[in-house]
């Protein structure tokens, strides 16, 4: 087993930038609305030097070090937002605010960077210029968006650009960096029912949109797996059903709310085009009609070649050469919102452990989870060698 190669000064200061993580998972914020934590990451980076631009996209803010003669510029992203979840944990540092979470580890995505941060700032180790990408609503997969329609990338060019996440049940110091597809599409389906209202009594003389979302649903369930390829990861969910408002009353209408992951473009074409076929069909065998809306929320991630395999060299370096895979159906069918950023930019997404045992039983988004303030000098380590290298002096 090759040993990992971290750098000493993040090793000797993990306790700091643990503290201020757990900072950061005490006073979570929702989607936008991240500006305690924003001003936090930004009082830090002036200290060390970094020009800092917030309001980037609403809440974002970036932070640019400029070393050298070199007009190579590289972008690192970490995203600050938490969800809507009632922390459970019980740890002295859990949630202030009432049913808000950091329960995906944004606290310490934005504490690693924060930690890669200082190190660079302290050592100047580089020619060309850094921009630290520090984005909201990651959860609402808008922040990435927003800050790239404000000019991100007009405003802070970057040759490339690198995010990462922590998954729990992965051991802390290993690493995956997967080439192509890395996480799903999301798009949001909104089906509206028009039929027509009556007495629960005389059901024929009204045309239920209930019994016709009741057919829809189980339709939409023969889409995976009789209509796209085995093998194909893809998933489409009706999250949520609403119509009707008492017991003897058909209502006017019904409305069906479906998620559709994919990892490839075409699936995701694929699935939309079925999903309105089934929906019309329905519709016209119970004599009522229907409004499909649908909104791509973001795109199947794809890690670029180039740049995943310079990651992965540099992961090596870091974790040690058996500690990194490109093992990709250990990551799921979730969606990311740096999708965005790499259909602008070539660039990667790495995924780094969170700890096995009692760290890999409770998964992201639960009420459990916290991050394992072990895997920082990793991540930090990673994003400094990244840095480093793709900046190499000379």
């Amino acid at each position: 087993m090759t040993q990992a190669s971290l750098v000493p000064a993040l090793v000797e200061r993990q306790s700091d930038f643990a503290e201020l993580r757990r900072e950061v998972h005490m006073y979570p914020g929702l989607g936008f609305e991240v500006q305690r934590t924003a001003d936090l990451v930004a009082a830090r980076l002036r200290e060390w030097g970094y020009e800092v631009t917030t309001g980037v996209g609403g809440a974002g803010l970036v932070g640019t070090l400029k070393q050298g003669t070199s007009t190579r510029r590289i972008g690192i992203r970490a995203d600050m937002d938490a969800l809507p979840i009632v922390e459970n944990t019980g740890l002295p540092w859990s949630s202030k605010i009432a049913g808000h979470m950091h329960a995906c580890g944004h606290d310490g995505h934005t504490a690693i960077l924060l930690a890669a941060a200082w190190h660079l700032a302290q050592t100047r180790n580089f020619d060309g210029t850094l921009h630290l990408i520090f984005q909201p609503d990651e959860e609402g997969l808008c922040g990435a968006k927003a800050m790239i329609d404000d000019g991100l990338f007009e405003r802070f060019p970057c040759d490339a650009v690198y995010g990462l996440h922590n998954f729990p049940g992965l051991a802390v110091g290993t690493a995956l960096v997967v080439p192509g597809p890395v996480t799903a599409s999301s798009d949001r389906i909104s089906v509206l029912i028009r039929g027509q209202g009556g007495h629960g009594a005389m059901p024929h003389l009204a045309r239920d949109p209930i019994v016709v979302a009741a057919a829809i649903v189980m339709s939409l369930q023969t889409i995976v797996a009789r209509s796209v390829k085995p093998g194909d990861l893809s998933v489409v969910t009706v999250g949520q059903i609403k119509a009707g408002s008492t017991f003897n009353v058909i209502p006017q209408h019904a409305e069906l709310m479906v998620n559709v992951r994919a990892t490839n473009v075409d699936t995701q074409k694929l699935i939309e085009k079925r999903v309105r076929e089934i929906v019309d069909a329905q519709c016209a065998a119970y004599g009522v009609t229907a409004d499909i809306e649908v909104e791509n929320l973001v795109p199947v991630m794809v890690n670029h070649a180039d740049e995943t395999a310079f990651a992965a060299d540099v992961a090596r370096e870091v974790f040690g050469a058996d500690a990194v895979s490109n093992t990709r159906s250990a990551v799921g069918s979730g969606s990311e919102d740096f999708a965005w950023m790499l259909k602008e930019r070539p660039g990667c997404y790495v995924i780094i452990g969170n700890g096995e045992g009692s760290w890999g039983g409770c998964s992201v988004h639960n009420p459990g989870y916290d991050f394992n303030d072990e895997a920082i000098p990793y991540g930090a380590s990673l994003w400094v060698r990244l840095v480093e290298t793709y900046l190499k002096q000379g």
